[in-house]
């Protein structure tokens, strides 16, 4: 037996927070009838378990890298109709989903997964992974500013966390930087957000690097397996 919650993010409903919000809405069933309580459990090999009217199924957990351009939605629908990153991986069959999120115009190494369990824990902020972006800023970007972006910027949703920040050229002719900035949170915008407080705006952004892994040999719009050693070394951090 097994907390619900557990196994519908086993099952690659979404992340086990989300599925405690969707059996608090009352929308899961188990064996026809509505479950509220957190705390429930069940025997996926004998209960019936249903999310929105949808049995659900324990998929075999599947895990990807995409090197996402930009232009796609990180979600897996999108109201507007835009493109999202899932449209480049047509060829999945399992129901899988983001690990966190890359803002629509910016690109980079993006996970996604249908395993809930481990989605929530790459996410949490307390196993500071390690992700590295590197940006295109506007201006001639120096020490100073530098130095606030690795001591940490007040933004309008509280300090960050101390981070590392390199400036790996400065283009002359059309007056602008590209960085490298490491950081262990994972706010909404946060590098546009840092860099534009230190006045540097971003001009372009692209994460290359999350914990260990990096975008090597997956050009931009195409994707590859994980393999078994690299989500165990992930879970292991």
């Amino acid at each position: 037996m097994e907390r619900l919650q557990k196994i519908m993010a086993r099952a690659g409903v979404a992340s086990r927070r989300k599925c405690e919000e969707l059996i608090a809405a009352g929308r899961v069933k188990v064996n026809g009838e509505v479950i509220r309580t957190l705390g429930f459990k069940a025997d996926p090999e004998r209960d019936e378990i249903e999310v929105d009217g949808q049995k659900i199924v324990l998929e075999k957990h599947v895990y990807f890298l995409l090197n996402k351009p930009v232009g796609y939605i990180t979600s897996v629908t999108d109201p507007q109709g835009r493109k999202t990153v899932l449209d480049l991986m047509e060829h999945v069959k399992e129901r899988i989903y983001p690990v966190g999120r890359l803002d629509y115009d910016t690109s980079g190494l993006l996970l996604l997964t249908n395993d809930g369990a481990f989605a929530n824990r790459i996410m949490h902020p307390r196993h500071e992974l390690d992700k590295v972006y590197e940006a295109v800023v506007k201006g001639r970007i120096g020490e100073e500013a530098l130095m606030r972006l690795c001591k940490g910027v007040m933004l309008e949703d509280g300090m960050t966390a101390p981070a590392q920040a390199e400036r790996l050229s400065y283009d002359e002719r059309n007056r602008r930087s590209a960085i490298r900035l490491t950081i262990h949170e994972g706010r909404n915008r946060q590098v546009r957000r840092m860099c534009e407080a230190v006045g540097h705006p971003v001009l372009k952004l692209k994460r290359v690097r999350l914990g260990f892994l990096t975008l090597d040999g997956v050009p931009e719009g195409k994707y590859r397996p994980l393999t078994k050693e690299e989500v165990d070394g992930l879970l292991s951090l």
